[in-house]
């Protein structure tokens, strides 16, 4: 769930795919479905897959088990398309509706910029010659404003650091040497798809995902690093993504807790709960705006499940 939620922080829109040869909903589409709810991803397709290995009446009976479910869990119809991928059924209506469903947002070229960073590594092979190395690459979305080649930006919370047996995050500056779209390379870029900008860091920072979780901003014009921070939460009446019937119980003290703030993952222990206000330590800081909506896991028979959300105060 932490991959799932941290990789649909930087999407717009999404497919949810759902067999027929199954009940719907499963636990983990449920826990899907919500996660989606929670990060206001409001453009779903929802395809029902497998229609060639059940019969009419029982893709039907699943077809509406489907539409019920989402109506439910999202509070509005979405799309529902029957296909079927292993005999390339109906795809051409799954390309339509992503046409008419999922629309280009608007953005405001104007705002600071910000880069959440999904991915980061080391491009150069083994034995490659010092003068040739490339700088590492962070790979990602940009969620507001544009970046430029050449620009310098910075990387918050940063890397981890370790002095006098004492943990700091420390802030990275950079400058931006290319910037790839797909195979491509542009000059500029704004919010919409996935790319990658290659640094002047040395890629021993960003090889193995070493700044995943991180925002990418122009300096003294980036959202707070937060240590410690107050959520206001709302939990769920059940847990998510198991079969049974467990209600979701309030939040305790010292409770650890698994905590999902765009693409960032990181652990909170809880350290004062009143009402529906929680205070939190982190044992990893992350770069957030105040307001910004926290996924909140609970560790449940040794895997982490969604119980709710917060949004940071």
């Amino acid at each position: 769930m932490a991959i799932m939620v941290s990789g649909a922080a930087i999407m717009d829109a999404a497919i949810l795919m759902v067999a027929a040869d199954e009940e719907c909903p499963q636990p983990q589409t449920t826990e899907h479905l919500v996660a989606l709810k929670i990060l206001g991803i409001k453009n779903i397709i929802i395809i029902q897959n497998k229609v060639d290995l059940v019969t009419e009446t029982q893709a039907k009976k699943n077809y509406v088990q489907i539409k019920k479910f989402a109506k439910e869990m999202l509070g509005f119809e979405a799309p529902i398309i029957p296909i079927s991928a292993q005999k390339r059924v109906n795809i051409e209506y799954v390309m339509e509706a992503i046409e008419e469903f999922m629309p280009t947002p608007k953005r405001d070229a104007s705002k600071n910029p910000e880069f959440l960073i999904a991915r980061s590594f080391d491009i150069n092979k083994p034995g490659t010659e010092i003068n040739n190395l490339k700088g590492g690459v962070i790979g990602g979305a940009i969620t507001e404003g544009s970046f430029k080649v050449g620009q310098e930006v910075e990387i918050l919370p940063g890397i981890k650091t370790e002095r006098q047996n004492q943990i700091a995050w420390q802030p990275i500056k950079t400058k931006i040497k290319s910037i790839v779209i797909g195979s491509s390379f542009v000059k500029e870029k704004g919010p919409g798809g996935s790319i990658a900008f290659e640094t002047e860091l040395d890629p021993f920072v960003t090889k193995k995902d070493g700044v995943v979780g991180s925002v990418v901003g122009l300096p003294e014009k980036m959202p707070s690093v937060f240590n410690d921070f107050e959520l206001e939460v709302e939990l769920f009446e059940k847990i998510l993504g198991i079969k049974e019937d467990i209600n979701v119980e309030e939040i305790k003290m010292n409770e650890p807790l698994m905590l999902n703030s765009g693409t960032a993952t990181t652990l909170g222990v809880v350290n004062h709960s009143a009402s529906n206000k929680i205070k939190l330590i982190l044992k990893r800081p992350i770069c957030a705006h105040r307001g910004t909506k926290v996924a909140i896991s609970r560790q449940i028979k040794a895997r982490w499940h969604l119980i709710g959300f917060g949004i940071i105060q």
